[in-house]
């Protein structure tokens, strides 16, 4: 690939999942992650820090979850706002085409600790954004915090049946019977 092309984040992702797959994350280095991507390590490091965030989107999906909780009706209580912001991710980060990528990614993950480890800690922070943009709506503390935390398990929930290449199922619809499932498992007594 030529150093002018667009999308330097991605081709940079794209190289490394397959170098992680081909060789594990371990025997793979930046430099390799770069001259895969027909880049230079200099360019790994204006996008990435270390070689553990080039497959976790360097904020983009927060961003768009938070712009979403942000975006929702006035009157849409807490779980509704997480939705919708749910329903954002699924229209414009967890695409049909971004489908093997996550799958493959999330085999990636699953395979490695120190990932699987920074894939929590993302969740965490996600689940503290989520509460901070329902407080900014008006939400008291306590209740964000519910509902944040429900949303996470919603998230999990929908990511984990959207990247079954079994499933052809868009990611806002999954996360929204995931809603349903939660809500209704919230009244079973």
């Amino acid at each position: 690939m030529a150093r002018w092309q667009p999308d330097a984040p991605g081709r940079l992702a794209a190289a490394a999942l397959d170098l992680f797959e081909e060789r594990g994350y371990e025997s793979t280095s930046v430099i390799e992650i770069a001259e895969r991507a027909g880049l230079t390590k200099s360019t790994f490091f204006r996008y990435f820090p270390d070689k553990r965030e080039v497959l976790f989107g360097g904020g983009t999906v927060t961003g768009l979850l938070v712009e979403g909780i942000a975006s929702a009706p006035p009157a849409a209580g807490p779980l509704d706002a997480v939705a919708h912001g749910l329903d954002a991710l699924g229209r414009t980060f967890f695409t049909a085409d971004r489908r093997e990528f996550s799958g493959r990614r999330q085999a990636v993950l699953n395979a490695h600790t120190e990932l699987r480890e920074r894939e929590a800690l993302k969740r965490i922070d996600l689940a503290a954004s989520m509460i901070e943009a329902l407080e900014r709506r008006g939400v008291p503390s306590l209740t964000a915090r519910v509902a944040a935390k429900l949303g996470m398990l919603v998230w999990e929930i929908a990511y984990d049946q959207w990247v079954d290449t079994n499933n052809s199922e868009g990611f806002g619809p999954l996360a929204r019977q995931a809603l349903a499932d939660v809500r209704a498992a919230g009244i079973v007594r």
